[in-house]
């Protein structure tokens, strides 16, 4: 009998015994595959950083031997530059280098960016290269080349001592702090040896958001914590804090251009509100209620009026709402400051409000409080019937009105916005209000409508 059983049950078992052993190796070798597909496209990715910094470099330099008159072959210069920059950018999101401290590279390779891209789309015959542009570019030349010294001697190692990158992500994931390893010990100093270069004088029409607002453009005093918490609780109003609320203030970024205070209120129904002050002037940045908005009672025209009183009561005067979006129940609108009847661009806020009971759940003021609160609205050289000759004549205008925004260069300019539809979609084309120049177009999202009707 129990041979019988065996002779029976062995053959299954030895089935299962073999079909087990395919499945592991086939198993083994489908994970094989994706790593060793993951490590092609690290390395790929890896080499042709190394290629476009080479080229960057070479780049920069023809840019800089051409002769200073021929504007048309340092603009084709300039935009080589910016393309491979943005090409470098890519492959550095593409390795796994998202754990390192390499920040420092990266924003620099987006300032090179940024410069190459706001020099070239200018008109260089009439506003050529300044003394202090080119001195830029031969310090970002000499500064290429000595990073492009860096990145081959890890491109050597990598080749000559066959590494892998994916070693590179296992330590970069293990919980214990990552040495000895080649490649990442060499971006580590690639990216100490960008920080400790001295700051290029980028010039006013490649200035980046994160140098662009300061404290520095803020009056007023230094405020303390103490300020800044009762600056919360008028904001917020007393409603808010009844029954024990508890309100933490602390401060963040006390070394950076950017001090301020995070005031953090946990209330006596569950809710967290998240508010962000400025160390000078004690300005409010931003304010978050992260309560879950279950449903929706309001609509558009309701929520929006809700915006706007909410915007007066806290001394937001003068805005006119430009865009609105929604999402989980929650109306988002953008007002810009409007003076003399013309749109401040530059001097806007996002409001969010609940659309379950019209509570203001959000607000961004970073714009309103770096604006310039001074600015002056010149007269435009340009009429509005010469700058509607610019628009394609297929632009069915539904809208007008002045308005100042910054152009791609950072610049404020007064400017003719033509609302409009073309093509079934809704725009807004921005005319130069000085030279009749369109400066942007933007596309009006479908959520808008509802504003613009």
């Amino acid at each position: 009998m129990y041979a019988r059983l065996s002779s029976i049950l062995f053959p299954i078992a030895a089935i299962f015994l073999i079909g087990s052993l395919i499945w592991g190796y086939q198993e083994h070798q489908e994970k094989n595959s994706i790593l060793i597909k993951a490590e092609n496209q690290y390395q790929r990715a890896f080499h042709d950083l190394t290629n476009h910094m080479t080229r960057l470099q070479d780049e920069l330099g023809q840019t800089l031997a051409v002769n200073s008159v021929s504007q048309a072959a340092q603009r084709k210069g300039l935009v080589k530059v910016w393309r491979l920059t943005s090409e470098a950018q890519n492959e550095v999101n593409q390795l796994p280098l998202a754990l390192l401290p390499f920040n420092q590279a990266s924003d620099f390779l987006s300032r090179i960016s940024d410069f190459a891209y706001a020099t070239s789309v200018r008109d260089l015959t009439k506003q050529p290269l300044s003394d202090d542009e080119v001195k830029t570019m031969k310090s970002l030349y000499t500064k290429a080349a000595d990073i492009n010294k860096d990145l081959g001697k890890v491109e050597d190692a990598v080749l000559s001592d066959h590494l892998r990158w994916m070693d590179v992500e296992v330590a970069m994931a293990s919980k214990n702090e990552p040495g000895g390893n080649t490649i990442i010990d060499g971006f580590k100093a690639v990216d100490k040896k960008i920080g400790s270069y001295p700051e290029n004088d980028w010039g006013p029409s490649s200035m980046s958001t994160k140098s662009a607002k300061s404290v520095r453009m803020l009056s007023g005093a230094n405020v303390s914590e103490s300020e800044v918490k009762q600056k919360a609780l008028a904001f917020l109003g007393t409603r808010s804090f009844s029954g024990g609320s508890e309100v933490n203030v602390t401060e963040n970024g006390a070394k950076t251009e950017m001090p301020v205070y995070t005031v953090t209120v946990n209330s006596k129904n569950g809710d967290r509100i998240q508010m962000d002050y400025t160390r000078k002037g004690g300005e409010l940045l931003w304010f978050m209620n992260t309560r879950v908005v279950k449903d929706r009672k309001l609509d558009v025209a309701a929520t929006k009026d809700k915006a706007s009183q909410f915007l007066i009561r806290h001394g937001y005067r003068d805005m006119t709402p430009v865009t609105y979006d929604q999402y989980d129940h929650v109306s988002v609108f953008t007002f810009v400051k409007q003076q003399d009847n013309v749109k401040i661009y530059p001097d806007k806020v996002t409001v969010r409000i609940a659309m379950d009971n019209g509570e203001a759940v959000g607000l961004q003021a970073k714009d309103h409080v770096f604006a310039d609160k001074t600015v002056k609205v010149e007269k435009p050289k340009i009429s509005k019937q010469e700058a509607e000759k610019v628009l394609n004549p297929n632009f069915k205008v539904q809208g007008y009105s002045l308005s100042l925004i910054e152009n791609e260069q950072r610049k404020t300019v007064l400017c003719h916005e033509f609302l409009g539809k073309i093509n079934d979609s809704r725009y807004r084309m921005y005319i130069n209000a000085d030279n009749g120049i369109e400066e942007t177009i933007e596309k009006i999202p479908e959520t808008s409508k509802a504003l613009l009707q």
